[in-house]
């Protein structure tokens, strides 16, 4: 097993008090807003996407789904492209992130290192 490669420089400038959960339960109320603009019910949109409307309902109030749940909705909803575009481009805050990134483009395989 390789060793764990700590990169510390940063660590003042990536404190981030934003959890995943915190996430999620924006990308719901965004994706309720989005639906409401549209003047669909949860019924309606379960028609457009194939996701159960109990689904849509406990995503909405809990922030609970799956990848492939949300993709659908997105996709009956009219964003598949940007859906597609999320991770499409790669993001660097320094030259030296930038360097890795064009060194590892062609890689196969990952490293076991971890850069913070």
């Amino acid at each position: 097993m390789g060793d764990i490669e700590y990169n510390s420089s940063n660590l003042l400038y990536q404190f981030d008090t934003e959890t995943p959960e915190d996430i999620m339960r924006l990308l719901a109320q965004q994706l309720k807003a989005r639906r409401l603009e549209r003047g669909l019910s949860r019924e309606a949109l379960s028609l457009m996407s194939g996701v159960p409307v109990s689904t849509i309902t406990k995503f909405e109030q809990q922030a609970t789904l799956s990848l492939r749940q949300y993709v659908a909705i997105c996709q009956a909803l009219g964003y598949k492209e940007p859906v597609k575009q999320l991770m499409a481009q790669p993001i660097y805050h320094t030259m030296e992130e930038l360097e890795t990134i064009r060194n590892n483009q062609d890689r196969k395989h990952g490293r076991n290192t971890f850069r913070k």
